[in-house]
């Protein structure tokens, strides 16, 4: 096989040297928010210019794959997520660190991200071809329909109640239309300035999550409780592997969903983590602990999003397709190589391809192990006090925030979300349904309004939405989903019921 034939170009001299700084630098650069992977990868392709083509993709490969895993580190110790790929892993994650289990957290985010992470590059190494021609068949009404399907995960994200993400998951669809209609130009809901470029995605990511943290910890201080902000914990690695070993359902959710996603083009790690998340939650017979701090939710949100990072890379490395924005910028710096995607890439220039498909695999192994020693770091966050921890969070949020279009419209935007979550928290709302319509909203505005205009000149709406394959099994599994949380939602409440009646009994 030629991968091996070039596998030993990985460890060469300065090809190891940028493996493990990029691994590094990529899960720093990860773990503080805004910076995200995209930006990242962008941020780092002048330093590619002055290199051969296989170190400048070597160092922006690894630096994709570890900004995705470390985003989760600012996610479960501060409620931050590094990246929207990293939304689902808040869910649990930080209720785990919440209980004096960050360690643990942690070690089952980096080792699930691992084994997730070289699932996705075995299907970019072996299924390319097959897994490119797939993709391809993803118009505007195959993606206007996984758009679709994400929502119907949205009830599951809502906190206390599916009609509460509902209501939450509307919320974050209305706020994803304000701005410029993408197809259209029209001006929508601008009720200011500051909101005629829309609503970014990472400020409002930042402001749902970090703002209500802020004032829950300026709250805790004003309580005096001012001792350390979780419970310390000593957690050994082997029983983490061995634990998490031992969760295949979740790990097999987590990378087979995250592999599936990264394949259509423009979805990205956020979508893969949240329904890999709301997949496993629905196989569960524990969902009630899901939101509280159950491990397998960390554990199948984080294989997924790493599980798409190789993935994504197969259309684009085949057909010059991203399947991810990450992957779009990753395009470039193949380009400004002279490299060009295709067939001719792997016959051409099979020393650069290849070494490089080798370097993501063996930055796999590398990131577990950096990864696994940060969490042995964490216990320094662990005893900031509350108000330091504030005032630190709130200079990461306002600084994460401006860095992403350099503009004072996004801290507003950012802190008015943000305290108005905060507010709509105490009444058993959560910030997850809202992300969430705000990440789907546009891809689904933008190809359902393409799939009309498509429609216009060929057999009409209701045959190019609604007939083929690949749309009626997406339409298929949009209603399994509804149902399937309608009769979860039912379960819970008949659960609650007999609880309620047990304690009064026993009174």
């Amino acid at each position: 096989m030629e991968l091996l034939e070039y596998l030993p170009g990985v460890f060469s001299g300065w090809n190891l040297v940028i493996l493990v700084v990029g691994t590094v630098v990529g899960l720093l650069l990860g773990a503080t928010p805004g910076l995200s992977p995209t930006m990242a990868v962008a941020l780092l392709i002048p330093f590619t210019f002055q290199m051969d083509a296989t170190s400048g993709l070597i160092l922006l490969g690894v630096i994709y794959t570890a900004t995705v895993a470390g985003g989760a580190v600012s996610a479960i110790l501060v409620n931050i997520p590094g990246a929207p790929a990293n939304i689902a892993t808040v869910l649990d994650g930080h209720p785990m660190a919440r209980n004096g289990r960050a360690t643990e957290a942690l070690h089952y985010c980096f080792i699930s991200s691992g084994i997730g992470g070289v699932l996705g590059v075995l299907v970019l190494i072996f299924f390319t071809p097959p897994l490119a021609d797939f993709a391809l068949r993803f118009g505007p009404s195959e993606l206007f329909w996984v758009a679709i399907l994400g929502v119907t995960v949205i009830g599951s994200l809502g906190g206390t109640s599916v009609l509460k993400g509902l209501i939450g998951g509307a919320f974050g669809l209305w706020i994803s239309l304000i701005g410029f209609n993408p197809v259209l130009g029209t001006e929508r809901f601008t009720f200011t300035d500051q909101l005629q470029g829309g609503i970014n995605i990472v400020p409002a990511l930042i402001g749902l999550f970090a703002i209500p943290q802020v004032l829950y910890l300026l709250q805790r201080a004003r309580r005096g409780n001012d001792g350390s902000q979780f419970a310390l914990e000593v957690r050994s690695i082997w029983a983490s592997i061995r634990y998490n070993l031992t969760r295949l359902r979740a790990l097999i959710i987590g990378s087979v969903v995250g592999t599936s996603v990264g394949l259509i083009p423009g979805a990205g790690g956020q979508i893969a983590g949240l329904i890999a998340y709301d997949q496993n939650k629905k196989f569960s017979r524990n969902q009630e602990n899901y939101g509280k701090g159950e491990p397998d939710g960390v554990i199948a949100s984080e294989s997924a999003n790493n599980a798409m990072v190789g993935a994504s890379l197969v259309p684009m490395l085949s057909l010059g397709i991203p399947g991810s924005p990450t992957a779009a910028v990753l395009l470039g710096g193949l380009l400004i190589q002279g490299l060009f995607p295709g067939p001719d890439l792997f016959n051409q220039h099979a020393e650069v391809a290849y070494t490089f498909l080798g370097a993501l695999l063996v930055s796999q192994l590398l990131l577990v192990i950096f990864g696994l020693y940060i969490s042995g770091l964490s216990r320094f966050v662990t005893q900031i006090p509350p108000h330091y921890m504030a005032a630190a969070v709130l200079v990461l949020a306002v600084f994460g925030t401006y860095s992403v279009q350099h503009s004072y419209s996004d801290v507003l935007v950012m802190l008015t979300l943000g305290c108005g979550m905060y507010f709509a928290m105490q009444y058993g709302f959560g910030p997850g349904a809202v992300v969430l319509g705000i990440i789907l909203g546009p891809i689904a505005e933008t190809n359902l309004l393409q799939g009309q205009m498509i429609a216009g000149a060929m057999d009409g709406v209701l045959v190019y939405f609604f007939t083929g394959t690949l749309n009626m099994v997406l339409i298929a599994m949009c209603l399994l989903s509804v149902l399937y949380s309608i009769i979860a939602e039912f379960r819970s409440i008949a659960r609650r019921r007999q609880t309620a009646a047990a304690t009064t009994g026993e009174g």
